[in-house]
């Protein structure tokens, strides 16, 4: 990892042996559900950490832009989902893309598919958008009837491969625990087998993605493909819904002291919401949780430090609270750690990684 005396502003780190771990957890928990596994890699955006993928035989992916596909592209994947909605001012960017992947988009728009007719000719693999319940985007799972309507009009075309429906159940981020997470994956199951039977396309693939389900739902059977991102850092918010352990969080942002209030029992921190973001977790009484705090060393970092937290974020600051004296065990110029809510957003924020092992992992600009 950086030497933490040369450390002077908000610094992503991630721990490369958990990362593995964590690749290699749900890549066998997919292979026992006897789905396969097309990662997504919006959380961590970086070729390098790309290619630990690649190490553990991962060979078809999902992105969340044709930005990131053609990043992806450059670093040689050949086989990619984008999983939203086509935005058809990139049309000429896909037919770009066509030339180093092959590339599956997303809709759930007539309006889109006659577009995309229109402007491509080299045909594309394309996936139904289904909205099973976090009503994002997507044609709700209860509509057979504006699916079927769209799949006969995908079936006409000779330059849309109708490929199966895609989902995200990002529900299961405000369930309570794992019996929730599982009730939203079971009711998904049923509804897509009620849609198919309704439509009377049973050998649809059908690909869903969620990080809470995928870690902890039994879904042997459920689904053909799952897609989960967060997973390969994970962070406190999935602590918190029961999806992972404090041990299988791999990142955490080395953030500068700048002052140490004693009496206060509190510190300001060189890190806020345009490194962090502004998600937190919200318990009882109006309480706040940013992120928990860390030691940092040589190897790593400690368990969260007992009774404190990141209690509010503004733009460049950070406010770290504490219950007791443990306050007076830091002081100004120290560089702590902090397990961020969001490690999707930190990342996206900090635009860079460092390993704990000392390597330098950019991330798509």
């Amino acid at each position: 990892m950086p030497d933490i005396r040369f450390i002077k502003r908000p610094t992503l780190l991630v721990d490369p042996n958990i990362v593995s771990r964590n690749i290699e957890n749900m890549k066998q928990r997919a292979r026992v559900a006897g789905a396969s596994f097309r990662p997504h890699f919006k959380t961590h955006q970086s070729g390098v950490i790309g290619e630990w993928f690649r190490a553990a035989g991962v060979k078809k992916i999902t992105v969340s832009s044709v930005q990131m596909a053609h990043y992806f592209a450059s670093y040689g994947w050949k086989d990619i989902t984008i999983a939203f909605p086509f935005n058809i001012r990139e049309t000429q960017e896909l037919v770009q893309l066509q030339k180093m992947a092959d590339i599956t988009i997303l809709t759930s728009s007539i309006e889109t598919v006659a577009y995309i007719e229109n402007h491509l000719e080299k045909p594309v693999n394309l996936q139904i958008k289904i909205d099973c319940g976090a009503g994002r985007a997507g044609l709700p799972i209860q509509d057979a009837e504006a699916v079927k309507v769209l799949i006969d009009r995908l079936d006409k075309s000779s330059i849309l491969n109708f490929s199966g429906f895609l989902t995200h159940a990002g529900q299961t981020y405000q369930a309570r625990g794992k019996d929730e997470i599982q009730l939203i994956a079971d009711q998904a199951h049923r509804d897509f087998q009620h849609l198919t039977d309704s439509i009377a396309k049973s050998a649809c693939q059908l690909s869903w993605g969620d990080t809470p389900s995928c870690s902890r739902a039994s879904m042997n059977g459920y689904f053909d493909e799952w897609r989960p991102g967060n997973f390969v850092f994970y962070d406190i918010m999935q602590y918190h819904l029961g999806s992972c352990g404090l041990e299988d969080v791999a990142a955490a942002v080395a953030c500068p002291v700048v002052e140490v209030h004693k009496q206060q029992k509190r510190m300001i921190i060189y890190g806020g919401a345009v490194h962090f973001s502004k998600d937190f977790i919200e318990a009882d009484a109006g309480f706040r949780l940013y992120g928990y705090l860390v030691n940092l060393s040589r190897d790593g970092w400690s368990g969260p430090v007992a009774g404190a937290w990141l209690s509010s974020v503004s733009q460049e600051h950070g406010v770290v609270r504490f219950s007791d004296e443990a306050v007076n065990n830091y002081k100004a110029g120290d560089i702590i750690g902090i397990l961020p809510v969001h490690s999707c957003l930190a990342v996206s924020a900090l635009r860079e990684i460092f390993t704990t092992d000392g390597q330098h992992c950019p991330v798509m600009s």
